[in-house]
């Protein structure tokens, strides 16, 4: 069984989802493709997935205040096997880095597949760990992002101030 709690941040509220000891879901408040509560599952009133919840509050905290740049959450996203190979190959993108969607496609082996690495980018269940605002259009621009353009801006631009790289 799913169950959610609801965390403040510097980005607002993230509602995180986790499922047998793991986390499957962070959505934010206002996200394309954010699935219904129902979904999301009961909220975790009777604690059964308090540790996990805890575990990934503190790590966002530590994101958010410069501290973490790499989460280590047992992490169970649900999607498609193309979807799975472009989710892992987002956590290889380097804290305040960038790559286009082209890029990506091409490293997991489907070059000329960016539109469909975009849709499955678009489709991720565990925004900000698995950093999809990493990834950009062919021309370094900030196109899409399911939590907003305003919020991808505000994690890169984080990002690149803690790693020392150009905000945007």
């Amino acid at each position: 069984m799913r169950s959610r709690t609801v965390i403040d941040s510097a980005v607002g509220p993230l509602t995180l989802v986790a499922q047998d000891g793991a986390i499957v879901g962070l959505y934010m408040d206002t996200q394309r493709h954010r699935p219904d509560d129902d979904v999301l599952g009961v909220p975790d009133r009777l604690g059964r997935e308090a540790e996990q919840f805890k575990a990934a509050a503190d790590q966002l905290d530590a994101y958010f205040a410069g501290a973490l740049t790499r989460f280590t959450l047992s992490l169970a996203p649900r999607g498609s096997q193309f979807q799975q190979r472009v989710w892992a190959a987002l956590q290889d993108i380097p804290y305040g880095g960038t790559e286009s969607y082209g890029e990506l496609a091409a490293r997991i082996g489907s070059p000329g597949a960016a539109r469909a690495v975009g849709l499955a980018n678009g489709k991720n269940p565990i925004g900000i760990i698995i950093p999809c605002h990493r990834v950009l259009g062919s021309h370094g621009s900030l196109t899409g992002y399911g939590g907003g353009l305003d919020r991808k801006k505000q994690l890169l631009d984080l990002e690149r101030a803690v790693s020392g790289g150009a905000l945007f």
